[in-house]
């Protein structure tokens, strides 16, 4: 039997047992669950991001698999409208910074509902609004778009401060923003459409100063602490993969198996918006603009897999099957698709997204702050919880300490009472 102490109270001697002991120790080692290291999280960005508004603008359209399972099997136990069987990097960093999952904006109606922030990411924006793409001869539908979001957030701040916005630049000032990723569809949706690359690459200027007067205008209302993401490595996408394979070996990394010439886009996107932000930082010397490399923080998941204890960095667990998880004829949770036993050991989800895995292995390289720049935890100092992570070795799964604490506490009542009546 498990070992116990006498403990004496109103209601005579009772045992209490040592799994509680040691809740209790844990509880005052560590103190009560720590404040959020920021109050509130603002978000903006396409399907890497999107924590749940695309069901609202798209739920009734039944082609679209991500609003049913196998979607969000891994961690929620059911689709949420994220793109991904699990929690995205948006969620990680709302879990390290000790608060809720980030709301999506279309979800709420009150103030009280945005206490932690919102998040304005919708599956499938675009930096640019579709009227560019038209002008230079790219068929493009309506879509959603970075200036859409804008004015989602506007729409917010007046319910948020509806007598004066400068009521709202307390918060503004202590918010931390998420700027992107966006601009991944401003070159997937005209790849997919075969529009020449040459032509592709001369959009890159656009999207970038897209995202810098987005920065601007976040700046203007009152931001402090903004994180601007680069690119993901295009050239590893299951998708791409198999789209656009080759028979030449110089048309892959070798190191990766990823295509070398979709990577090396990825990067020059990723150059022009780095040279961006530092223009940025001239510009308003008190806000921190910390620029996000998702490429680099991806790239440590194909170069050394097992280190994350993924086995197949470049094929999806749910799709067509064939060498990276995809087929031309279905796709997740669309025709005759499968899904893989166990999501965790896959890179990417559906083809397209990355798993769970990849996401936490990225949002891992941020939040140490080996892929920030400037380190998000020097410009976030009052976090403990970064501070461990940074000086961690063993990756606690994100908030752990915290919610460690919390199911602490709450044993020890639960058996506090069991014992005591």
């Amino acid at each position: 039997s498990s070992a116990s102490v006498s403990v004496s109270g109103r209601g005579g001697g009772f045992l209490l047992p040592a799994a509680v002991l040691l809740a209790v120790a844990v509880i005052h080692a560590r103190g009560a669950p720590a404040a959020p290291c920021v109050p509130r999280v603002f978000s903006f960005g396409d399907s890497l991001a999107d924590t749940g508004n695309f069901p609202f603008l798209y739920g009734n359209d039944s082609r679209e698999p991500a609003l049913r399972t196998p979607y969000g099997e891994t961690f929620f136990r059911r689709a949420t409208g994220r793109f991904s069987d699990g929690r995205l990097i948006v969620d990680f960093i709302a879990d390290t910074m000790g608060l809720p999952f980030v709301r999506p904006y279309l979800s709420g109606r009150t103030a009280e509902d945005f206490a932690s922030g919102a998040n304005f990411a919708v599956g499938g924006a675009m930096a640019l609004g579709p009227d560019f793409f038209r002008g230079r001869g790219v068929p493009m539908g309506d879509r959603m778009h970075l200036g859409v979001e804008m004015k989602w957030f506007h729409d917010l701040l007046d319910l948020l401060c509806p007598a004066d916005r400068a009521d709202c630049m307390g918060m503004m000032n202590q918010s931390l923003f998420l700027v992107g990723e966006i601009g991944g569809n401003d070159y997937n949706i005209p790849l997919l459409s075969r529009v020449p690359f040459e032509k592709i690459r001369t959009f890159t200027p656009s999207v970038v100063a897209k995202i810098s007067s987005t920065v601007t205008e976040l700046i203007g209302l009152g931001a402090k602490t903004l994180v601007v993401p680069g690119n993901l490595p295009i050239g590893c996408v299951p998708n791409y993969l198999m789209i656009f394979k080759s028979d030449k070996k110089e048309d892959y990394e070798p190191e990766t198996g990823c295509l070398r010439w979709m990577n090396e886009f990825s990067k020059y996107h990723n150059r022009l918006l780095i040279d961006e932000l530092e223009k940025l930082r001239k510009l308003h010397p008190g806000v921190s603009i910390i620029y996000a490399d998702y490429y680099g923080a991806a790239m440590e998941i194909y170069r050394s897999p097992e280190q994350f204890g993924i086995d197949h960095p470049l094929a999806a667990c749910c799709g067509g099957g064939g060498p990276y998880g995809v087929s031309m004829t279905a796709r997740c949770g669309y025709g005759e698709y499968k899904v893989c036993d166990d999501p965790q050991k896959y890179g990417s989800w559906d083809g397209f997204h990355p798993s769970e895995a990849a996401y936490k292995g990225i949002a891992i390289g941020l939040l140490r702050g080996t892929y920030t720049q400037p380190s998000i935890s020097t410009t976030i100092s009052s976090c403990p919880q970064l501070t461990e992570l940074g000086s961690s070795v063993e990756y606690k799964n994100c908030g752990t300490v915290l919610h460690l604490t919390v199911v602490a506490q709450v044993i020890g009542w639960l058996l506090f009472f069991v014992h005591f009546l």
